[in-house]
């Protein structure tokens, strides 16, 4: 709770509550329209269902040495982490599936973790031998 050290920072801290607070509603839509989507595709791919429960924990608002305020904090910060993780894993999974190649190296960008094991950036002959590709499927890019 980082904001307790900067109490000189209250008022601009309160009127940041609406912002952050208003997010909760795309949070909740883009769960939704996540799970719609997760469910479906990876049906139709085969891919293994990725278990929810394993990025999203809400459980800090039972600490007892919270406040209430601290409470609803942590329980949003866990859901909205939580789905944003799960996001990130069943996206990951969809980009294994349809194109599994990295980035091009830069310094400047972090590349995913789940990005580890992909094919090179340009490496045409791996592409094809890893994948391969004898004639153009019928699902072009």
């Amino acid at each position: 709770m980082e904001f307790r050290k900067y109490p000189e920072r209250e008022i601009t801290s309160i009127l940041s509550i609406p912002f952050i607070w208003g997010m909760l509603l795309f949070f909740i839509v883009f769960d939704i329209a996540l799970e719609i989507y997760h469910q479906i595709s990876f049906r139709i791919f085969r891919l293994p269902i990725v278990d929810r429960s394993k990025y999203i924990k809400i459980d800090r608002h039972k600490l007892d040495y919270l406040s209430f305020p601290g409470k609803m904090r942590c329980a949003y910060c866990d859901y909205a982490n939580g789905v944003l993780a799960y996001a990130v894993k069943i996206t990951g999974e969809t980009e294994k599936y349809w194109g599994a190649v990295k980035h091009e190296a830069d310094s400047n960008f972090i590349e995913p973790p789940h990005q580890k094991d992909f094919v090179d950036f340009g490496d045409e002959e791996e592409f094809v031998n890893r994948f391969k590709l004898e004639e153009e499927s019928l699902v072009t890019d």
